[in-house]
Parts: structure tokens; sequence; C-alpha cells
């Protein structure tokens, strides 16, 4: 069929989830919706990941943005409160312009990538770019230094944290004689 390989079909598959999922993020009227579809949008920048053989960003991708900042997006989102009665309407002139706002940053979008050549791996060893074993290796023969001193300074402001966050336990009591 028309010469394409595997791992394009799965990135024109992944491409045109990602994009769907991405409109509906746009369009859905209900917060917590576009919040779960921004979440397999998420998932589905990861399968690119995976494609790109990047497999420890992928996972950094899915743990961080889908787990951790969309877990805060919902919390703001159920604490606001939003109520379809009390927001302010905007004007169709609003939504026109903001339309075609839209389609001009398209336009130079497309017309600015569209000189753009594909990007192409000629590396002998670009089979085992994204691997966890040679990113261990690095960090721990190259950027040891650097890695102890950014553990130390985690420390250091964990414990910053916990003695800024922790309540007087020192009461003055005193004794009747």
């Amino acid at each position: 069929m028309l010469g394409l390989t595997i791992t394009q079909w799965l990135f024109g598959i992944l491409s045109l989830m990602a994009i769907m999922f991405a409109l509906m993020v746009v369009f859905t009227r209900n917060p917590v919706n576009s919040v779960l579809y921004l979440v397999l949008t998420f998932f589905c920048i990861a399968g690119h990941y995976l494609l790109l053989n990047a497999q420890f960003l992928a996972v950094v991708h899915i743990v961080v943005y889908a787990g951790a900042i969309m877990v805060l997006f919902l919390f703001i989102i159920m604490l606001m409160n939003l109520n379809p009665d009390t927001e302010p309407r905007k004007h169709i002139m609003t939504r026109l312009i903001a339309g075609v706002i839209g389609g001009v940053l398209l336009f130079v979008f497309v017309g600015a990538l569209k000189g753009a050549e594909q990007l192409q791996l000629t590396q002998s060893g670009a089979s085992q770019i994204g691997l966890i074993k040679n990113l261990g290796h690095v960090l721990f023969t190259e950027y040891l230094f650097p890695f102890e001193i950014t553990s130390v300074l985690l420390l250091a402001a964990l414990v910053g944290a916990i003695m800024i966050g922790k309540k007087d336990t020192n009461i003055n009591v005193s004794r009747n004689s």
C-alpha cells in the first residue's frame, strides 16, 4: 500500500488522534471533559516520543503532564466552581476577531513550515538514543558532580519547606508552686 512503513502509519494515526483530541479540548463546553481530552492528547504525544525511541521522555511526559499537572488543573477547575449562568457572554464580534486571528496564525505556521525538511536520523547509533541505560550512564559518569549538587540543593529545599511549614510546638507552661 503506498510504500509506507508501520512507523509512518503509527505516526499518522497518532497525529490524527492528537489533533482530534486537541480540537476537542478547545470546543468542549465542559471544562472537566476538556481536561480529560487534554490528557488523551498528552498520551498521543507520548506515543510520538516512543516512535522517536525516547522511552524515558515518554514516561516522564505521562507522569509529569498527564499525571501531576492534569490533577492540578482538575483541582483548580473544581475550586473555581464555574457556573454557565454567572459567566459573561462573549459578543459575536469578539469570537469573529479571535477566529480571524487564529486563521492568520495558522496560515503563518503553514507558510513557515512548508519549506522545512523532514527530520532524518543519520547517526550510526540512532537506535540507542533515548534508552534509559544510556541516559543513566551519561548521568552518573560525565554529570555526576552536578547531579549530586542538585540532590543536595533539593534536600536543603525540602528541609527548609518542612521548617517553614512546621507549627511551633514550644508552649510556655508555667508551674503553679
